[in-house]
């Protein structure tokens, strides 16, 4: 960064005006408009000044280097290492420390840096750790603020891990703001936090939630392999995903009639009548069950609309009517089981 970025950066920090900074180093607040510009740079008695006003060395104000490529950055990190396995803990922390000073604005190796450190500080020496706590703590906040996206979430995991592991659940709780409310991680570190804390039935039934909307992912994703499979007529991998799709199913305790529904249609693409029978029978048979994980101790803590009789009942009529008219089910007309069934009337058995 030039000069004028780095006191721009640092005196937005410290909230401070340019006027502010102006009055409180006597100078007009043009003269310091000028140098965050690049026009001018402030006189050379001034630079201790300023330096103390932000809170940071001289060297860091002077620091003119451009961030580092890819490749030095993981020279960097692999110095780092190197330092951390063979000196003592607090050489190796203070030469980081000035790498990280020649570099203060790059997100990814205040962040990268940070994490290594802290994980080699609680390795080496943890009865007496404490003492860098705020320092890596301000590492991965500026590389939150700094970086793009993937650096912002991985610092915000770092702060996230930090704070949890010193009970500071409330700042934990303020870096799920940097992950998508869709992120399965973001749900998971909830669910984490509401059990640090002691908020059990929070964290169960997060936990619950999690795990019954990541089947809807995983299945709609494995569904389409699937699919595609069934396009292709690849009977072989149409037949094994079936397969993998029902010990899904089962898995995730979603009941026999979700289990049967995907056996029914690797059944019909092979036109296989004992096995579409059997299927359509149980799903028939279990409509009145389709909503039986709603009872699994999978997702005791979770609540369910209730569903009425009525649905059941409607969601058995619709189930007839579409093994009646859809084409696929055509191969088993005149078939005498397949009309016995469709012409089940009654209560579910």
């Amino acid at each position: 960064m030039e000069l004028g970025q780095v006191i721009r950066k640092y005196r937005k920090e410290k909230n401070l005006t340019q006027e502010e900074m102006a009055g409180r180093l006597g100078v007009t607040a043009p003269a310091v408009n000028k140098w965050e510009s690049g026009a001018t740079c402030p006189d050379v008695t001034l630079l201790s000044p300023i330096a103390r006003l932000l809170g940071i060395t001289v060297d860091t104000l002077l620091c003119f280097r451009e961030e580092p490529t890819e490749e030095e950055l993981n020279e960097l990190l692999k110095e780092a290492c190197k330092r951390l396995e063979a000196d003592p803990y607090e050489e190796a922390f203070q030469w980081a420390r000035r790498v990280l000073e020649e570099y203060p604005d790059c997100g990814a190796l205040l962040w990268q840096m940070g994490l290594l450190l802290d994980v080699w500080r609680m390795k080496k020496m943890p009865e007496d750790s404490e003492q860098y706590d705020e320092y890596f703590s301000s590492l991965y906040r500026r590389a939150m603020e700094n970086g793009d996206e993937s650096v912002r979430s991985g610092a915000a995991d770092a702060l996230f891990q930090f704070c949890r592991r010193k009970g500071q659940y409330e700042e934990a709780e303020k870096c799920l703001e940097y992950f998508s409310v869709r992120d399965a991680g973001r749900k998971l570190k909830k669910a984490q936090l509401h059990r640090d804390a002691g908020r059990r039935e929070e964290a169960y039934r997060a936990y619950e939630e999690l795990l019954f909307a990541e089947y809807q992912i995983v299945y709609q994703a494995m569904h389409g392999i699937y699919s595609m499979a069934m396009e292709e007529r690849d009977m072989e991998t149409t037949r094994w995903m079936a397969d993998k799709l029902t010990e899904l199913a089962r898995c995730f305790d979603m009941g026999k009639y979700a289990e049967a529904a995907v056996g029914l249609e690797a059944a019909m693409l092979r036109q296989d009548a004992d096995e579409t029978l059997r299927a359509a029978k149980c799903m028939l048979e279990q409509a009145g069950r389709s909503y039986s994980f709603t009872e699994s101790p999978l997702y005791a803590h979770m609540r369910f609309k209730t569903v009425t009789e009525d649905f059941f009942g409607k969601l058995r009529k619709e189930l007839r009517q579409l093994f009646r008219t859809d084409e696929s089910f055509q191969f088993l007309k005149g078939d005498r089981r397949w009309e016995e069934l469709l012409g089940e009337t009654g209560p579910e058995r």
